[in-house]
């Protein structure tokens, strides 16, 4: 199961693509609204290769067409979902109910129909600004995840690590402790693989308790500068690859095979989205392991002594605007946020306010992390960070230039981190300026 990086940062923004040729007006059929008869065949795309292949969806739709008997469920994997759905969505045939892509917010209107005012939702759902323009709801969040580690616990105890780390020095003595006491890998990159490099960036904001961080840094000339949230994640990647605390050769890395590794104790921890722990914890049982091995921690950094988590929208899920059954792709994604169960199954956080936390974030309640949500930018500047990232070509939802990070600290590449943070800083600043003029 590929997930991918903008799944657990959809709140912070969603990132800037270019397309042409795609504009849509839907179906034909003036009756085919979302308040329509709920009948007829719809198509869900979806990342989650695992739970088509499992036959877990099929059991989702039956228990749907309890309800709705008039509709047709069939669904479609795609492991490279992100990169995928971009080269469909370049024409009309991408489905009926879809995970949201990297298209820009003021594109949405484009590709998906619009689902009603967002304040009409803000009482009953979590995670709306990331589908969200102009006021307008284009999608609701399957489920919501907090950033930070996942971890194994058992690992971490044979280590000799009694407490969990709250700065980098900490996460890097906790590391190295791993390193010299187990024959674990103590942090694993996945970097063939790239997208795993990006799930760090869920993290901006808690190293500064800004809520309004993707603002505060697209508004930044130099965001890669210490005391930064950007500064501070990517100097973690940077200073544990430095240190030689992560795989020997990252271009052998392989996500599959990562699961099964840190389940059964041969990694000690990735930097993950929570909605990796179930994985983890079902890799574990089923290589002889135990699922009360896995653990899940904040990044390690802290303000005034306190720790926060980020937590955030997993994909969205809208209704194409190509599609023909439009009332019935709206009802499947109303059941399946509330009522299929979901969320409970995979250890994530339900998009429903009324429903609990999962049982797998008690950690964060017994460490005393406190949860966060990003604000939504302001009037005006809701894709901003993404237009700076888009004209400074730094992709900050992507793995390119974190992978140059890895390139630069393991020396297969030329420079340091204060270089290559300069350059960084330098085209960061000069769209920032340019932008603003």
């Amino acid at each position: 199961m590929a997930k991918k990086a903008i799944a657990s940062l959809a709140v912070l923004a969603t990132a800037a693509v270019a397309m042409s040729g795609c504009a849509g007006s839907g179906s034909d059929d003036a009756g085919n609204t979302i308040d329509g008869d709920i009948k007829g065949d719809i198509k869900v795309i979806t990342w989650r290769t695992d739970l088509v292949e499992d036959g877990t969806f099929d059991k989702y739709a039956e228990e749907f067409n309890k309800k709705y008997p008039d509709v047709k469920v069939t669904f479609e994997g795609i492991t490279d979902y992100a990169g995928e759905m971009l080269t469909r969505m370049s024409t009309s045939n991408y489905g009926d109910v879809i995970g949201i892509p990297a298209i820009k917010p003021e594109q949405y209107e484009q590709f998906l129909e619009p689902l009603g005012k967002t304040s009409d939702f803000e009482d009953t759902y979590r995670f709306l600004p990331a589908a969200s323009y102009d006021g307008t709801q284009y999608g609701i969040a399957w489920g919501g995840n907090a950033n930070g580690v996942v971890y194994n616990k058992k690992v971490f105890e044979e280590a000799g690590v009694t407490e969990l780390p709250t700065t980098e020095d900490e996460w890097l003595e906790a590391l190295q402790k791993v390193k010299d006491n187990t024959d674990a890998i103590p942090l694993y990159t996945n970097y063939k693989d790239g997208w795993p490099l990006t799930q760090s960036f869920g993290n901006l904001g808690v190293v500064t308790k800004d809520a309004d961080a993707p603002i505060t840094m697209a508004e930044d000339p130099a965001p890669w500068t210490e005391g930064s949230d950007v500064y501070a994640i990517d100097s973690l990647l940077y200073d544990s690859v430095a240190a030689g605390l992560t795989e020997d050769d990252p271009l052998t890395t392989n996500w599959e095979q990562s699961k099964v590794d840190l389940g059964t104790g041969k990694i000690a921890a990735m930097t993950l989205g929570s909605w990796a722990i179930s994985q983890m914890q079902a890799a574990a049982d089923d290589n002889g392991a135990s699922a009360d091995d896995i653990g899940y921690m904040a990044f390690p950094a802290n303000v005034d002594g306190t720790q926060y988590a980020v937590i955030g929208g997993d994909y969205n899920l809208a209704v194409s605007k190509h599609s023909k059954a439009k009332a019935a792709a709206w009802a499947w994604i109303q059941w399946v946020v509330e009522d299929s169960g979901y969320t409970e199954a995979q250890g994530m956080i339900s998009p429903v306010i009324d429903k609990p936390l999962p049982d797998n974030l008690k950690g964060f309640e017994d460490a005393g992390v406190e949860l966060m949500e990003i604000n939504p930018a302001p009037a005006g500047k809701e894709g901003l960070i993404n237009n700076v990232a888009d004209d400074s070509k730094i992709d900050l939802y992507g793995p390119i230039y974190r992978q140059k990070l890895v390139d630069i600290a393991r020396g297969a590449a030329d420079g340091d981190k204060e270089s290559y943070f300069a350059e960084l800083n330098e085209r960061w600043g000069a769209s920032v300026e340019k932008l603003e003029n």
